[in-house]
């Protein structure tokens, strides 16, 4: 007979199993992210080294682009122009922001992977280049 309770069980085995998930991709990633140096521009930026991490259909609306950065952190990368200083310059209107990210462990598990997938294929690549 199923115990009253087991689906508050299985809750908890599903979180923690999430959340040490989310903790041993957080060092893989770190570890991958150093490995990979140079870490390579971000496309279209003119200041930031960055991978984009976004997990496709898993993606927030709310938030901005995910990217991982030569660190192994995870951050929302935001780009835009500032036209208000004394120099009309777009080079130097130019303003790149890479704001920290709060994520759940669940939502930390996808961006992971596809960070570590992005790193991944950009050591590929290089190993490509260089034959």
């Amino acid at each position: 007979m199923v115990g009253r309770d087991d689906h508050l069980i299985r809750q908890a085995r599903a979180r923690t199993i999430v959340e040490r998930a989310a903790e041993e991709l957080k060092e893989i990633l770190r570890e991958a992210a150093l490995a990979l140096e140079p870490f390579p521009p971000f496309p279209g930026a003119y200041f930031t080294n960055a991978l984009e991490a976004e997990p496709g259909a898993a993606a927030r609306p709310e938030r901005g682009c995910v990217v991982v950065c030569a660190d192994g952190e995870l951050r929302e990368f935001q780009m835009g122009m500032d036209f208000s200083g004394p120099n009309p310059d777009p080079a130097m209107a130019r303003r790149e922001t890479l704001k920290p990210l709060t994520l759940s462990a669940q939502d930390y598990v996808v961006y992971a992977f596809n960070a570590i997938e992005a790193i991944a294929r950009a050591v590929e690549e290089r190993r490509k280049q260089a034959q």
